[in-house]
């Protein structure tokens, strides 16, 4: 299913073997853990496609040393993935009660590189900054500055951009070097659907 779908990193398509998505989508829907469609998580949340997942994964261009931000730990599942890709994940979630579904899932998958908190993400988690690369999993206005600058030099932002009907997957990457913070690249990838970044510097 995702190889027919584009992806071919082959890092990513492991951890998609080693990550079980029926521990991470509620009872109700588990039947339907394995097609490849959103999921509800209940309280206006949804868990994405797989391949959705998949391809932002692949578009954040991993090799396994990277410190990640994650901005919307929704169920775990993306979280529990970037954890077999990456050195350690950084997940923000803003619903409290999505926080603690998220917390139950990854503490019963056993990860051990994540650290989680639940609160604003569209602030972005100062204290761990700067990181190699930040994947947002709900829509801005524009990208938040605070996420900017908490992207190290040669990182990668992914985020959708747009309004509730309008998103666009947007890809920002950091210079590296001796002007570092300007000329920031951002392409548009494709379009998007995704529920809101709530928060400061979001909606």
């Amino acid at each position: 299913m995702l190889r027919g779908g584009g992806i071919s990193d082959l890092a990513v398509l492991y951890a998609f073997d080693e990550v079980p998505r029926h521990l991470f989508v509620p009872e109700a829907v588990r039947h339907r853990a394995y097609e490849n469609v959103a999921l509800p998580l209940g309280h206006g949340q949804t868990i994405s496609r797989p391949g959705v997942h998949a391809l932002h994964l692949q578009l954040m261009e991993l090799g396994g040393t990277e410190r990640v931000l994650e901005i919307g730990t929704g169920s775990g599942f993306q979280t529990a993935l970037l954890a077999h890709l990456v050195e350690h994940v950084y997940s923000i979630e803003v619903v409290p009660e999505i926080a603690k579904l998220g917390r139950r899932s990854l503490e019963a998958f056993g990860v051990e590189n994540v650290t989680l908190r639940m609160g604003d993400g569209s602030r972005g988690w100062e204290d761990h900054a700067p990181y190699d690369r930040i994947l947002v999993g709900a829509s801005a206005p524009q990208p938040p500055e605070s996420l900017i600058e908490q992207l190290a030099p040669g990182g990668r932002l992914l985020i959708p951009v747009g309004d509730g009907t309008t998103q666009r997957l947007t890809l920002i990457v950091k210079p590296r070097g001796e002007f570092e913070g300007e000329g920031i690249e951002m392409t548009t990838v494709d379009e998007a659907r995704f529920v809101p970044l709530v928060g400061e510097e979001g909606w």
